[in-house]
């Protein structure tokens, strides 16, 4: 159950049901229940004029209900997952779901690291072929943990936020020096607060919005977690001093 439409490997519409923090809420996503969740679909597929869909059950009965919730055609064909699996690899997919909460998506790492947070996991590479005499491919999957089964930590050092803050303010004409750094991992993603001595002259409402954009940017681009939250203080001024005249 993910509540994503997927077109080319791209998440195109949709939120992860994975990421609702109780089982009632993540079937609800999944099922399209909800009618902000269903519009969005439907106006993706009015979009992209899709030829065929594909829609992941773990049920006939899962399966149609989205269907229907959805205003899609009748089914045409059902594909069961021991059509295509072999009975140890649904042992082991069993085993993990149920020891590690893990579950396979097939969306790339790229796009799910802004769905999910920090709870991405590992990306995997798995060859496919399109049939005999032509070339495979790389289908590329993330394994997830869903947020009310999550176990364990996916941690980053504090030292790590700061580099990145630093070589930011490094960047930006009107950031002097961090100060002071915090970061808090709440779950959905980071919250980071932060002190700064800003340069003279620097206006500070548009300067301080565009760093904190810019910040935001890079961290979830370097580190695949989501900031939720970002807030800098002014502390002091930093006076240049100027060159004196020969």
């Amino acid at each position: 159950m993910i509540g994503l439409l997927i077109k080319d490997n791209e998440v195109i519409a949709g939120h992860s049901a994975k990421k609702a923090s109780t089982k009632i809420q993540t079937v609800k996503k999944a099922l399209f229940f909800e009618d902000d969740e269903k519009t969005q679909i439907v106006k993706a597929l009015k979009k992209y004029r899709p030829q065929s869909i594909l829609i992941l059950g773990t049920s006939d009965g899962m399966v149609q209900k989205i269907a229907s919730n959805l205003g899609l055609p009748e089914i045409s064909e059902t594909i069961y997952i021991k059509d295509v699996a072999t009975e140890q690899e649904m042992k082991t997919a069993k085993r993990i779901r149920m020891t590690e909460g893990k579950h396979v998506i097939p969306v790339p790492t790229f796009e799910i690291k802004k769905d999910f947070s920090g709870y991405l996991l590992d990306p995997l590479q798995i060859f496919k072929s399109k049939g005999k005499g032509k070339q495979p491919y790389i289908s590329e999957k993330s394994i997830i943990r869903p947020t009310f089964s999550y176990m364990g930590n996916f941690t980053i050092s504090d030292n790590v936020f700061r580099q990145i803050v630093e070589y930011m303010a490094v960047k930006s004409n009107g950031i002097h020096k961090i100060l002071k750094l915090r970061v808090d991992n709440y779950g959905e993603g980071v919250k980071i607060y932060m002190e700064v001595s800003i340069v003279y002259g620097f206006n500070i409402v548009d300067g301080l919005k565009k760093f904190k954009e810019k910040v935001e940017k890079e961290i979830s681009k370097l580190t695949t977690m989501n900031v939720e939250q970002i807030d800098v203080v002014a502390k002091n001024i930093f006076v240049p001093q100027k060159k004196e005249e020969e």
